[in-house]
């Protein structure tokens, strides 16, 4: 039985050149060969995936609303202006504060993808190693290396914007007057921008993340014949 062959060096540098060859000495044959391209190939393919099927729904209305993965709720300091204002009876006011904060995360994604596919397309040898063998998020934990702070850059003055669009800046003013008036509160004036942009980078790279368990996990979840052939490989780890 032929066994498919791959360079010791395309694999994760943990592994030995006799680890490696254990795993393929069980790897069926199938006839073809698998080199360092087609890896980094179907890795790429992989990623995409995730950006075509998860990110993308978060920059949908209630996107990060409704998705209790990723809602971004208020901040420690402003739990009690939530709690408050619910003890009051005015819960669709509270509820009005949290929306507009994951208004501004859906709108500010719809930033993200052409920063995920320069990402995926830098995608080098070397990253390969680390990727393919690596844990269930070495996928994702890839993408947030490489792209965090470029996506905090671009998210940022989105989520301003969009405050300003829906009318954050006047429910905030009014929620948070309208807490502060009540009797024996403290009071609290917070700016949300930095928060709710590190949330949204959260919940960006928890979807993605989903869709990599997927991946790794179930074959059917791999959309492609190089992406079912080059993860048996991981299978066999």
């Amino acid at each position: 039985m032929k066994r498919i062959f791959i360079s010791c060096f395309a694999v994760f540098t943990l592994y030995s050149c006799a680890e490696l060859q254990q795993v393929l000495n069980e790897f069926p044959d199938t006839g073809s060969v698998i080199n360092n391209a087609d890896i980094a190939a179907a890795l790429q393919q992989a990623l995409n995936q995730g950006i075509d099927k998860q990110v993308t729904k978060l920059t949908q209305t209630d996107g990060f609303f409704k998705n209790e993965l990723v809602k971004i709720m208020l901040p420690a300091e402003l739990q009690k202006v939530d709690k408050g204002l619910r003890d009051i009876g005015l819960s669709n006011l509270a509820d009005e504060g949290l929306k507009v904060l994951n208004r501004a995360a859906e709108d500010a994604v719809k930033e993200a993808t052409p920063i995920f596919v320069d990402a995926v397309k830098g995608i080098t040898f070397n990253d390969v190693q680390n990727i393919l063998m690596g844990d269930k998020n070495a996928a994702t934990s890839y993408l947030t290396d490489k792209t965090q702070m470029a996506l905090y850059d671009k998210f940022k003055p989105v989520i301003n914007q969009s405050f300003a669009k829906v009318g954050a800046d006047d429910i905030w003013s009014n929620l948070i007057s309208r807490y502060n008036a009540i009797p024996f509160t403290n009071n609290v004036n917070p700016d949300l921008t930095d928060y709710v942009t590190n949330e949204a980078l959260k919940g960006v790279y928890t979807m993605i993340a989903v869709e990599e368990e997927e991946i790794r996990n179930k074959i059917s979840s791999r959309s492609t014949d190089l992406m079912r052939k080059v993860f048996a490989l991981q299978d066999k780890k």
